[in-house]
């Protein structure tokens, strides 16, 4: 597998990565290559500090939990207490109508249809300008995308407010937004900001001691460097240096979702996933009851909603959402059973866990994601992480 992945760094296609690969004691880590393409980045460590982007949504799904077992929130309840700006929607008649055209919802969204993803609103599967309601979550700034949200989170509700629903609540996926509101959601009915309470609840608890949503000075000399491909050259291009980093400061928005969203390392989230391994316990802690870990992973997408919910090419063929991430429904080319759990981030990260084979595996890198031959390398290392095992 590290031979593998050697050959990414050694021929350009990134700078460097940090891949781990767990089963129960056995840790296998391979930090290859810099944290940049220039003579004078550093090597890339086992503690170096990634932005994970989407990786943040297992988390906010687990947060969201946590208030959903101590009775602040309900799994089926609406969510109108807490996000009154998300009350008496109105829903598009269909699609391609204009935003003025529309129905009431037939009911209220819920705390579940956040977590998986069918509260009605998200990213248009559409080439951009082929409905009027895209052009209308552009311009309220609540976009599905790279960019930060750099509205404050009530700033951020008004503007989601003023949106029609694209679908009815709980009738299709629709990736993404969901977790940007579960994060408001979870600070509002916790009376706590998002980042102190993921903080206090499971990143002190986890010692999950490098995870935040910024980095502060003493630390900064382990942030890589963050490339994007220029389409025209084909060449990587820094978008994120640690010496002006947006990291480097507290965001006016902590994303649920990862649009901006999270800093972390490997170590962190090896910790994290073997909490959801042992059924929500961390040592002698339960983080969370072995229902709910059982809920995240389990397929809630039903079939006719699949078909439904375009994504990318394929996605829905052995793959279902749980709650925070997708989880293989059956054997698919990469592990040899279903219920491998997790998801990636839009900047080169991708996580899962495999309960049936006790595994956690991470691959870390910061090119970002722009098209599918980007995400290919996700895609190898899962499949070398299982050949490793077989091994």
């Amino acid at each position: 597998m590290t031979t593998a992945l050697r050959g990414h760094v050694e021929r350009g296609d990134l700078p460097g990565l940090v891949a781990l690969v767990a089963r129960g004691d056995a840790v296998h880590v391979a930090a290859l290559g810099t944290q940049g393409l220039t003579t004078s980045s550093p090597p890339m460590r086992r503690d170096t500090l990634f932005r994970v982007a989407s990786m943040a949504k297992p988390l906010t799904a687990v947060a969201t939990l946590l208030l959903v077992e101590e009775g602040k929130l309900a799994l089926d309840g609406a969510v109108d207490r807490w996000l009154p700006e998300l009350a008496d929607r109105r829903v598009l008649r269909r699609p391609d109508s204009p935003l003025e055209d529309t129905v009431p919802a037939k009911r209220a969204i819920t705390v579940r249809d956040l977590l998986t993803l069918r509260w009605g609103l998200g990213a248009v599967m559409a080439p951009p300008g082929t409905y009027p309601i895209q052009e209308a979550i552009r311009e309220a700034r609540v976009s599905a995308g790279f960019q930060a949200i750099t509205d404050p989170p009530d700033e951020y509700m008004r503007r989601m407010g003023t949106l029609p629903l694209v679908h009815q609540p709980g009738e299709r996926w629709m990736y993404h937004t969901g977790y940007e509101v579960l994060g408001v959601l979870v600070a509002r009915a916790s009376g706590m900001r998002f980042d102190d309470f993921l903080r206090e609840r499971l990143f002190v608890p986890l010692a999950m001691k490098d995870t935040a949503f910024s980095v502060p000075v003493e630390k900064r000399g382990r942030l890589c460097t963050a490339y994007a491909r220029d389409p025209g050259t084909g060449r990587l291009e820094a978008w994120d240096e640690p010496s002006n980093s947006f990291w480097s400061r507290p965001p006016a928005f902590p994303s649920g979702g990862g649009q901006g969203g999270l800093v972390s390392t490997a170590d962190d989230f090896l910790a994290f996933g073997r909490m959801l391994l042992s059924a929500g316990r961390h040592g002698d802690t339960r983080i969370l009851s072995p229902g709910s870990i059982e809920a995240m992973m389990t397929d809630q997408i039903p079939s006719e909603q699949k078909d439904a919910s375009p994504f990318y090419p394929g996605f829905w063929d052995a793959t279902g959402w749980g709650f925070g991430g997708a989880v293989t429904t059956r054997p698919d080319g990469i592990s040899p059973t279903a219920g491998r759990y997790g998801w990636g981030g839009g900047y080169g990260t991708t996580f899962f866990i495999d309960p049936r084979q006790d595994l956690t595996a991470l691959l870390l890198t910061q090119r970002r994601v722009q098209d599918p031959e980007e995400g290919a390398l996700a895609l190898e290392f899962s499949k070398d992480a299982y050949r490793a095992l077989e091994g």
